[in-house]
């Protein structure tokens, strides 16, 4: 029987509101501590989910009444906080990426293996019911072998001005979820091939950053993954998926806020635009995911990204980011 898993969030920006409203509305999850730098933003998370606030986060590991914690502070806190869970023997949920600087990664890396703590990395598209049906067809068969993964991921609008210096560019911050999706279909990547333009934004530009990607991965059994990215899309969040095998193919196409479509003089099969961002798109595959890991701090094996994926996929955003640099494939060792 699953027992009411008693959570500390730390962070309450966009990320820590989406998980707080699934806390609140997850009948087997409550909300515990609410912990923010800023304590408006705590005060105003636990005014409507509930919980005891504080401004630092070793009140949350000390207080001996949480359960689980989610990470949803800025990056550059991740490794430390999933440190702080480790030594606590608190089950830790982090949002991506795992950090930006994959020496750190590495120092934690043994000690995370030996823990038998779950530590959840939150790829959520993961659990994106289209994609999560598209990779179990694949898994049974339905296409014969996987040959080729097209995966497509274009968001609306480039991200906040400030917030583009401390990114980590865009193989860490935006591609990172798509070398993730695709190490669910083909986990052993053994090359980088990758391509940055700026077409658009002086301002990405101008921190030495790509507003658009291509990335191609090369699996070891001969498996091609092609990303294609870019930090605008004049028709909405474009999210695709594509696999080809020896006997067929599947796709997961955009969605949209419905099936209707109108015919007319002015334009045939026209339809509503798609989901506008993530935090549409991708609603229900963050519900899904914490589901799945109050069901792994109750003691079952949790089916998404743990932090050997978290560093797999910093792995080889680091990897694309120097053959976008140099023209270079790299070569990559994902043990």
């Amino acid at each position: 029987m699953t027992s009411v898993v008693r959570f500390g969030l730390i962070g309450t920006g966009r990320i820590g509101q989406v998980h707080a409203t699934n806390i609140a509305e997850s009948a087997d999850a409550t909300l515990q501590w609410v912990c923010d730098p800023f304590i408006d933003g705590a005060a105003s998370t636990a005014e409507r989910f509930g919980g005891n606030v504080t401004t630092n986060a070793r009140d949350v590991f000390a207080a001996g009444d949480v359960d689980a914690i989610v990470i949803a502070s800025p990056t550059a806190t991740h490794i430390d906080l999933i440190a702080a869970s480790l030594d606590a023997g608190i089950p830790v949920l982090c949002e991506k990426p795992i950090d930006l600087d994959i020496r750190r990664v590495e120092r934690l890396r043994e000690r995370a293996a030996a823990s038998g703590i779950p530590i959840a990395l939150g790829f959520n598209r993961r659990f994106d019911p289209h994609f999560a049906d598209l990779h179990s067809r694949v898994l049974r068969g339905d296409i014969g072998r996987l040959e080729q993964l097209s995966i497509t991921s274009r968001d609306p609008a480039p991200p906040p001005a400030d917030y583009i210096p401390v990114s980590g560019g865009i193989f860490r911050d935006m591609t990172i979820h798509d070398f993730d999706m695709a190490r669910f279909f083909v986990p052993h990547i053994v090359a980088v091939s990758a391509h940055g333009s700026t077409v658009f934004s002086p301002e990405i530009e101008r921190h030495g950053d790509f507003d658009s990607a291509v990335v191609v991965l090369h699996g070891a059994a001969g498996e091609l993954v092609t990303i294609t990215n870019s930090r605008h899309s004049a028709y909405g969040y474009d999210q695709r998926l594509e696999a080809f095998g020896s006997t067929g193919l599947v796709q997961v196409g955009n969605v949209g806020t419905t099936l209707v479509r109108r015919w007319g003089a002015d334009s045939v099969e026209a339809q509503a635009p798609y989901l506008d961002f993530f935090l549409q798109r991708y609603a229900e595959a963050y519900r899904a995911e914490l589901a799945a890991f109050v069901r792994a701090v109750n003691g079952e094996p949790f089916a998404g990204a743990g932090f050997e994926d978290g560093r797999a996929a910093l792995v080889l955003a680091d990897a694309a980011a120097a053959s976008a640099a140099t023209g270079a494939t790299v070569v990559v060792d994902l043990g």
